[in-house]
């Protein structure tokens, strides 16, 4: 078998990580590190790209929508290179183009040179995540999967509240190519690692590739993403700009549908069929939600600290560092409750949790003390750890085989839509609010404290399908019907 070691048969796993698997976690983590930090990094750089290519706001957003519609093209693509190419080479592949494209990005004098190198680095990004969930999965057995996704998280927590940090103290410190360049040795030390640790791979017999899928499923969940992207520039969804390309992305993505589920399309490029698999469905409607609510208001909490406080980037991306703290502690005890009881209960714990922390926040004025602030970020990264890698646990536990690349790709594809479209609406909302707001401090408080009210409920939604989630330990065997066209 490639990468993976062979799961221990149900209830004779052990309990703790071994040291092979630790190793293989270190890889991925340093993979994940690099990919999430950038996109993290790169958000507080946008008013020095304004001023170092005299661009406009909407022109230089394009260095984030870029790289995103480059992780939406080149994801789906990445469960059937994984079965072909072996997840291993795929990797070592991925981080190759991922570090190439940071070194080119800070080569780059001009903002079409830039947004087309963060192009190349999105391409490696986007395989970086699925791949790591598929060699983490593989490699722990379904006993586990509790344990490893928590080590994924971390870096998946982490770099939203540090990345701003570092990225504000590079600009500051020397320039804006050092956001990109600092990229380059971590990526040699990661191929490095990889190469030396991933064990080497078998690849069985290539599956037929998906062809039609992939004209329709790629162009369409990126055209889907740009206009939804589109929104907070036009101010609503009915601009020709957004309409036209979100409502042919969406056409393509529906049409693919029936096409995937086909009985002679045997491999389809994103196995829908998945589907049959209650936890699977259920996982995806919880991180759907939870997706959309938490990643989408994610962007509210260092635009109240810089326009409603008056405090710099840096020192906003330092005041978000409790919700970082918070996720520490719960995540790892998270994940070994998730696999001895089932991430059910420990999910809807977490989204009550959040949702209390998002209501305080949903409570602030523009005289808000500090402390109640950080603390109601601090509950908040409690209720975050407990939270997202149950609820993709829950989606993997029960698969097998390569349908855990299909199972982790189909995972990541929901979540950066879902934060796409959460990013988008909720962006809309606060600039409509704000347009219409007394532009006094205490007015653009007020209206922040109605947003975050909307993120709450979003949130203390997840709690309905998170109650369909396993709240037992899952019996690690495949529903039969996942099997169905492989």
């Amino acid at each position: 078998m490639s990468t993976e070691t062979t799961p221990t048969p149900a209830g004779t796993a052990p309990e703790k990580l071994d040291r092979g698997v630790l190793v293989v976690a270190g890889v991925v983590v340093l993979g994940a590190i690099m990919s999430i930090l950038d996109i993290t990094v790169v958000s507080v750089a946008l008013q020095t790209f304004q001023r170092e290519f005299d661009a406009t706001p909407a022109q230089v957003a394009w260095t984030m929508t870029g790289y995103t519609l480059a992780l939406a093209a080149v994801i789906p693509l990445t469960g059937w290179a994984a079965d072909r190419f072996g997840t291993k080479r795929l990797y070592l592949l991925a981080i190759v183009l991922f570090a190439a494209g940071s070194a080119l990005c800070a080569l780059a004098t001009s903002l079409p040179m830039l947004v087309t190198f963060r192009v190349l680095q999105g391409l490696g990004g986007g395989m970086l995540m699925p791949l790591g969930m598929t060699i983490l999965t593989r490699a722990a057995g379904p006993e586990r999967v509790g344990r490893v996704m928590a080590v994924l998280g971390i870096p998946m927590l982490l770099g939203p509240i540090f990345g701003p940090i570092l990225g504000g103290w590079l600009i500051d410190a020397a320039s804006w190519h050092w956001i990109f360049l600092i990229n380059v040795p971590i990526g040699v030390a990661a191929l490095t690692y990889a190469a030396i640790v991933l064990p080497r791979d078998h690849v069985e017999p290539s599956e037929t590739f998906d062809w039609l899928g992939m004209v329709l499923l790629s162009p369409g969940l990126a055209l889907f993403l740009y206009g939804i992207s589109t929104i907070p520039e036009t101010g609503t969804f009915f601009a020709t700009k957004v309409l036209v390309p979100a409502l042919v992305g969406a056409v393509l993505i529906v049409s693919f549908v029936p096409w995937a589920l086909h009985r002679r399309n045997r491999h389809p490029l994103i196995d829908l069929r998945l589907f049959q698999n209650r936890n699977m469905t259920i996982a995806v409607v919880a991180m759907s939600l939870f997706a959309v609510a938490f990643f989408g208001a994610g962007l509210l909490f260092p635009l109240y600290f810089q326009m409603v406080r008056h405090e710099d980037a840096l020192h906003a991306g330092v005041l978000l560092a409790p919700q970082g703290f918070g996720a520490m502690i719960t995540m790892p005890i998270a994940g070994v409750l998730a696999d001895r009881i089932g991430p059910g209960k420990i999910v809807m714990t977490g989204i009550a949790v959040i949702t209390v922390g998002m209501a305080m926040f949903a409570t602030l004025t523009d005289t808000t003390s500090y402390a109640f602030l950080l603390g109601s970020l601090f509950v908040m990264g409690l209720g975050m750890g407990g939270t997202m890698m149950p609820i993709m646990s829950a989606a993997l536990a029960t698969l097998r085989d390569h349908t855990i690349a299909r199972g982790s790709t189909l995972m990541n594809i929901v979540q950066q839509v879902a934060a796409s479209i959460g990013t988008a609406v909720f962006t809309v909302l606060l600039t409509n609010g704000l347009q219409d707001a007394v532009p006094t401090p205490a007015g653009q408080a007020a209206v922040f404290g109605d947003v975050f009210l909307v993120a709450a409920v979003l949130v203390a939604l997840v709690l309905v399908p998170a109650f369909f989630l396993p709240r037992r330990k899952l019996a690690h065997q495949v529903d039969p019907a996942v099997m169905v066209g492989h």
